[in-house]
Formats: structure tokens, C-alpha cells, sequence
């Protein structure tokens, strides 16, 4: 099992990326799926997370109103759209999923999640 994140890279201040992660090894449909951030010195935070249907989001209050975060299940494939980027944005970005559910919830505790990808970097100057 296998969770590969990309799309990172260095971004002026304003700018925009967009992160995919790429789930490999099983299927995920069935299964939350969030953005964690871990910038250096600092521990890693929770950044957005989105459940199996997509029905369900939550937002870090840092991020909320500038990414965007949606999944296609067909493509084992979640996205996190990142606009109006900010210095302060700047980290390694994790994705992870978590266990099957039947339940359309999401969960910004990183214990809920079981699965972890390498992580992309995201650099945004000033």
C-alpha cells in the first residue's frame, strides 16, 4: 500500500499549486482522506481532510477559503487545490487516508489515519 503525493515546489507569494496523492496497493473509496503539513522545527499539523464520498470537508482555520480539497475515486486520486499561498504555507505536505468506514466523517486527529505518504515540498517567498 502506497500513497504518493506530488505537485509540490517553490511559489512566490499569491501563488498556486496543486497537490495530488495517488493511492496504490488497495483501494481508498471507502476510506477519509486528509492533508497534514509539517514546516521545519514545527510539529505536523492538520491541514484539511475530506470523507470517502467527498460529501463531507473540514478546513484548518489557516487554510480555510484558499484550498480546496476534493478526491476522485475512480483514480484513487485526492487533490488539495492551494490558492492565495503564503510563506507561513510553506512545509512538507503528508496526505494519509484512513480505515475503511461506512460513515461519511473526517477527522483532523493524525492517529485516525493509518496509511501515510513521503510527503511534498511546498515552498511559497515573500
Amino acid at each position: 500500500v502506497q500513497l504518493q503525493a506530488s505537485g509540490g515546489g517553490s511559489v512566490q507569494a499569491g501563488g498556486s499549486l496543486r497537490l495530488s496523492c495517488l493511492a496504490s496497493g488497495r483501494t481508498f473509496s471507502n476510506s477519509p482522506m486528509a492533508w497534514f503539513r509539517q514546516a521545519p522545527g514545527k510539529e505536523r499539523e492538520f491541514v484539511v481532510a475530506i470523507s470517502w464520498s467527498g460529501g463531507s470537508t473540514y478546513y484548518s482555520d489557516s487554510v480555510k477559503g484558499r484550498f480546496t480539497i476534493s478526491r476522485d475515486n475512480a483514480k484513487n486520486t485526492v487533490y488539495l487545490q492551494m490558492n492565495s499561498l503564503k510563506p507561513e504555507d510553506t512545509a512538507v505536505y503528508y496526505c494519509a487516508a484512513g480505515p475503511d468506514t461506512n460513515y461519511d466523517i473526517v477527522s483532523p486527529i493524525n492517529t485516525d489515519y493509518e496509511y501515510w505518504g513521503q510527503g511534498t515540498q511546498v515552498t511559497v517567498s515573500s
